[in-house]
């Protein structure tokens, strides 16, 4: 299973430079998992960048994988993770949440660098 973070998501639909990185992961929806925080991220930065338009349709694409919604189980084990790593909230979700479904973590966030279970790949400059 795969699950790409928020920034893997808004590097996809920017076609950015780190695109392809996150595109297989993106369009294998029958091996992608989204946390509902990254519908959360992913919504309010493209709402505010392109409007609600563009950003409907990009939560209607993430929703074509499994949605995994927030449960006191995933919320603990994410305070654990937190502390455990010095993680902000939104990161802690992700990776408890892949953790719980057996999946790799895409990302481009430096917060993840180095941790199991994660596919890291730098920011261009």
């Amino acid at each position: 299973m795969n699950l790409v973070d928020s920034c893997g998501w808004l590097e996809y639909f920017a076609d950015a430079a780190n695109a392809d990185f996150f595109a297989a992961a993106i369009e294998d929806t029958s091996q992608l998992i989204v946390p509902s925080i990254c519908l959360v991220e992913v919504f309010k930065r493209v709402l505010q960048q392109r409007g609600e338009h563009d950003a409907l349709r990009a939560a209607a694409l993430m929703q074509q994988a499994r949605v995994i919604d927030v449960d006191s189980r995933l919320a603990l084990s994410a305070a654990r993770l937190s502390t455990d790593f010095k993680l902000p909230m939104a990161d802690s979700l992700i990776l408890a949440t892949a953790r719980m479904q057996d999946a790799t973590v895409w990302t481009q966030d430096s917060h993840f660098e180095g941790l199991p279970g994660v596919r890291y790949i730098g920011k261009p400059n």
